[in-house]
């Protein structure tokens, strides 16, 4: 799965920093990248929507911080885009290292916690896929179907 998700980068990745999107099958990846592992679990506190640095009330999280807003000029640099070229987002890292995903309009979508898991999160919580890094920089979005869904609301 890995191996795969390197080469689709290499090959769909106009720009260096724009993250490829895949939908993956939760049952098709790696344990130690699903939601088994116990890094990776939804009831992990430092995994939590709740938690200081994830959560949406926190101010570097949102979407009205300049650094998030569609109209930061950054963030043309760091979009998320399908096999196909379309651009579903951009995202966003905020001081404390949260990885955070928005769509075209600035919504956030899902979020990667700072420390201790590759796991994507959606802002209610629920485990949304993995975040897998390339040789060379940059990284690739391995998401659900439902979360990749979020994209289009």
């Amino acid at each position: 799965m890995r191996l795969a998700l390197a080469a689709l980068a290499l090959l769909a990745t106009p720009a260096l920093a724009d993250a490829p999107l895949i939908v993956i099958q939760q049952s098709q990846i790696p344990f130690d990248l699903g939601p088994g592992h116990p890094a990776n679990k939804t009831s992990r506190m430092s995994n939590s929507p709740n938690a200081a640095w994830n959560s949406g009330a926190n101010s570097a999280n949102s979407s009205s911080a300049f650094e998030n807003r569609p109209s930061n000029p950054a963030n043309s640099e760091r979009l998320i885009i399908t096999g196909d070229g379309s651009v579903l987002g951009y995202y966003a890292t905020n001081a404390g290292g949260v990885l955070n995903l928005f769509d075209v309009n600035g919504r956030r979508i899902a979020y990667r916690p700072a420390r201790g898991t590759k796991s994507l999160f959606s802002t209610n919580g629920e485990w949304c896929g993995t975040v897998d890094p390339v040789r060379g920089g940059g990284f690739v979005l391995g998401v659900t179907r439902s979360c990749a869904a979020r994209f289009n609301r």
